[in-house]
């Protein structure tokens, strides 16, 4: 719902920068109270919150993280480290719009740390730490045993992770039941008659690739069908690899008429590999695919797509994390979001 401008308060010239005390001037606040206010205090209705927020951006207030960091040795940051590979950038950019957008309204700035396939994970996590140049870190392309995630605990620092660790039930997260995924599509091409299915799952460094591929095995065994998982590629190689790939797999083997896929950009390889061999999608072959974005059934309607809610995951992140900083003492936010449907047109 938009805010309406504050019409009731007379607001001071802008002569010089201002300050809480300028905005405590303005709505006739304690500088204390009006402070509270914009770090987003429990005790302080909704309205009140909001009123201040108004003022002080009709005023253009913009907190001193060196002054915020001396009265509360917080620096009202929280870092995003996120995958610089380009097979992942669809992805993590629609979780980075996700996040920024939950913490609009809240006292807390968005930074962004990229990683680069060859960087040591533990590096970019011990200068956060040590540096203290954030409060909280939520991170995704979780491994089951995260190196991040412990060394994050073993130093109490406050983060969040989009997937879950062996230790999940001790930190704040975000997952989709990628186990639950397979075993739906794999039961929605059985009930249209496939029954040799390839799945091109994530890295196994991963953690949700094992989920996947447990889910996967599970109902291939359950339904009597034949699944393969591809070995010599994954769901984050080059779109040229997979859909070579892809071709050379349905050359080598005619019977196969389903494939289940990790990710957008795996999916459109895919495709491209199959129609490349002279098959046709949704008659000859079934491409089963997850997504957020809502593309792949709009530009491929014969395309088989379960929702993925990122801006869900990226409002629940950022909501996971304030709290890990703000109420540490609280049980962990954690969520596993399991599909239920199948996306249509419509959507």
């Amino acid at each position: 719902m938009a805010i309406k401008k504050n019409t009731d308060v007379a607001l001071p010239r802008r002569n010089k920068k201002p300050t809480l005390k300028t905005i405590a001037e303005a709505s006739g606040m304690a500088v204390p109270t009006v402070s509270r206010a914009l770090a987003g205090a429990p005790d302080i209705s909704e309205a009140t919150k909001e009123r201040i927020r108004q003022i002080a951006d009709d005023l253009g207030y913009i907190p001193n993280r060196a002054g915020v960091r001396l009265r509360t040795g917080r620096t009202n940051v929280i870092s995003l480290m996120m995958s610089a590979e380009g097979e992942m950038m669809t992805q993590t950019a629609r979780l980075l719009t996700s996040i920024g957008i939950a913490l609009r309204d809240t006292p807390f700035h968005l930074n962004v740390t990229p990683m680069f396939p060859d960087d040591d994970p533990l590096r970019a996590a011990r200068y956060i730490v040590d540096n203290q140049t954030a409060d909280c870190v939520i991170f995704n392309q979780v491994q089951p045993e995260d190196p991040r995630a412990k060394f994050f605990m073993s130093r109490k620092f406050p983060f969040a992770t989009h997937g879950r660790t062996i230790w999940s039930d001790q930190h704040s997260y975000y997952d989709f039941d990628n186990a639950a995924y397979a075993e739906m599509a794999i039961a929605k091409m059985v009930s249209r008659g496939r029954k040799n299915i390839v799945l091109v799952a994530p890295p196994l460094s991963q953690n949700y690739a094992h989920e996947m591929i447990t889910g996967a095995k599970r109902a291939a065994e359950s339904h009597g069908i034949k699944l393969h998982v591809a070995q010599q590629v994954h769901s984050d190689r080059f779109h040229k690899d997979l859909r070579d790939w892809t071709s050379q797999k349905l050359r080598d083997d005619v019977t196969i008429d389903g494939f289940l896929t990790a990710s957008s950009n795996s999916t459109l390889a895919v495709v491209a590999g199959i129609e490349g061999n002279g098959c046709s999608v949704g008659t000859e072959c079934d491409v089963v695919a997850k997504e957020g974005l809502h593309m792949l059934k709009f530009i491929r309607p014969e395309i088989i797509v379960v929702k993925e809610d990122i801006e869900a995951t990226g409002v629940f992140l950022s909501e996971a994390a304030i709290q890990a900083i703000n109420a540490p003492e609280q049980a962990p936010k954690q969520f596993l979001e399991v599909p239920e449907q199948f996306v249509t047109l419509d959507d």
